[in-house]
């Protein structure tokens, strides 16, 4: 680049040493002789200042430490499109057998390409420059999906770019340290998803300002930080008038470490999905489980759960067993089998807003139930059970210990050897003691003893 610098270049992006920036500002920097270009860095690590120099402001940057000044001779501005288009894909005249020809897969259909493996290399993201006022209004009114991931785009930019697309059903802003500052009020009025992944800026304050969205069916919070959510608006037991159709929400990657955030989801109308992996509550394998059941328990609408239907078995198994899991607590909080006697704190009902209707549904736990409480396991406890063969004239008991965790194939499987009997031909069902002829089929074999609540001391039916 020549010593001559002009405007034109404000606005450019520009390449260092494989980190990418864009042009704020050209010209001379006193006392330093010369041309500069102060640059905005899309990684703020990589710059040491926000564009001021000696008390005078050159240029501004969204992060304090986003800006730096490069002299133009060090700076690569890349090639214009045509030529970038002529290098990336050979399309200028030259021999056949230099150009390179790969087969790529795009959906399940084969490409033939040339020059393919090295475009995703030098692709980049785009930092986007939008025109002030109202310029936009309804001009892509056909528009019904954005993708403005790392684009570098702020909260006002998306709500002046909204008014272009007025009938926007998908909008996806990854990765652009957005701050919601207002509430969107004639715009994104028709938006059904949003995805907010990985702007660390947002907390819960924020999305009160979209949680009148009428349309929001989808929202995606992946990788933002968050750890609690209230909706102040709706009491114990109540729902809330926020995120009124809201029906799958993702808060993967989070920071959620307490129950009550499950508690508070339970409010909202419309959710149906939930995904929330890789949390502090939900990211050890060996409580997967446990964590399964106790939000299944926690939000009674839920059909969903971490991309895994949520059948009638399980989540029965999820509210008996959350029901007896908090027995004793429900009880020394002023629980009574009689609806009319209970006198429960509000420090419980708070902690477990759900209990009383579990109470409703299936009737207040039994005494036996708060004196042998084993639900909600979080290791692999071996169980002492009983194995009888009700078909067999001498009934033959066997005593076993079994994983809590073991399938009931492979219990199957076990017992297939033992008795010399084919998997196939096998039926499990198993009793308690303290429910004397009732009987509980196994009937998934894809599910674990711990799923059916089988405890020490139960009894296995088996039958061929």
């Amino acid at each position: 680049m020549s010593d001559t610098l002009t405007a034109d270049v404000i606005g450019q992006r520009v390449e260092v040493n494989g980190e990418h920036a864009t042009v704020r500002f050209a010209g001379v920097v006193p006392p330093v002789a010369g041309p500069w270009l102060g640059v905005e860095w899309d990684n703020p690590e990589r710059g040491k200042h926000d564009g001021s120099h000696e008390g005078t402001v050159y240029f501004q940057c969204r992060h304090p430490t986003g800006g730096s000044f490069i002299r133009p001779n060090k700076v690569n501005f890349g090639t214009d499109f045509l030529t970038a288009i002529k290098n990336r894909y050979v399309l200028e005249d030259g021999p056949e057998e230099d150009r390179k020809e790969q087969i790529v897969t795009i959906g399940n259909k084969p490409v033939e390409t040339i020059g393919f493996d090295s475009i995703m290399k030098q692709q980049s993201e785009n930092k986007l420059k939008f025109p002030s006022g109202s310029v936009l209004t309804g001009t892509l009114s056909a528009l019904k999906v954005l993708v403005l991931n790392q684009t570098g785009i702020t909260w006002a930019e998306v709500l002046r770019c909204a008014m272009g697309c007025p009938g926007l059903e998908e909008l996806y802003l990854e990765s652009n340290n957005i701050f919601i500052s207002e509430r969107p009020t004639d715009v994104l009025q028709t938006v059904k998803l949003l995805d907010l992944s990985s702007n660390q800026l947002i907390d819960e304050n924020q999305l009160y300002l979209i949680a009148h969205l009428p349309r929001l069916e989808q929202l995606i919070l992946s990788d933002i930080g968050i750890s609690s959510l209230h909706f102040p608006d709706a009491g114990i037991g109540c729902k809330t008038s926020l995120f009124p159709s809201l029906k799958y929400l993702v808060v993967n990657d989070n920071q959620i470490s307490q129950w009550s955030f499950f508690n508070e989801l339970d409010k909202l109308p419309s959710l149906r999905a939930l995904s929330c992996l890789r949390n502090p509550l939900t990211k050890e394998d060996k409580e997967a489980e446990t964590a399964r059941l106790l939000i299944i328990a926690s939000i009674g609408q839920l059909k969903t759960l971490n991309k895994c239907e949520i059948l009638p078995e399980e989540r029965r198994r999820a509210e008996l067993d959350y029901r007896k899991a908090f027995g004793n607590e429900w009880k020394q909080a002023g629980g009574h089998k009689d609806p009319d006697k209970n006198r429960l704190s509000e420090e419980f009902l708070t902690a477990h807003p759900r209990y009383q209707f579990l109470c409703l549904k299936y009737g207040a736990p039994e005494e036996w139930e708060l004196k042998t409480q084993q639900p909600l396991r979080l290791k692999n406890q071996l169980l002492t059970l009983k194995i009888k063969y009700p078909h067999q004239l001498d009934q033959k008991v066997l005593e076993k210990q079994l994983p809590g965790s073991m399938t009931i194939q492979k219990v199957k499987g076990l017992l297939s050897r033992l008795l010399k009997v084919p998997v196939s031909d096998l039926l499990l069902s198993y009793e308690s003691p303290q429910k004397p002829g009732v009987e509980i089929e196994l009937e998934n074999d894809l599910k674990s003893l711990q799923f059916y609540s089988v405890e020490n001391g139960d009894c296995l039916l088996v039958r061929w």
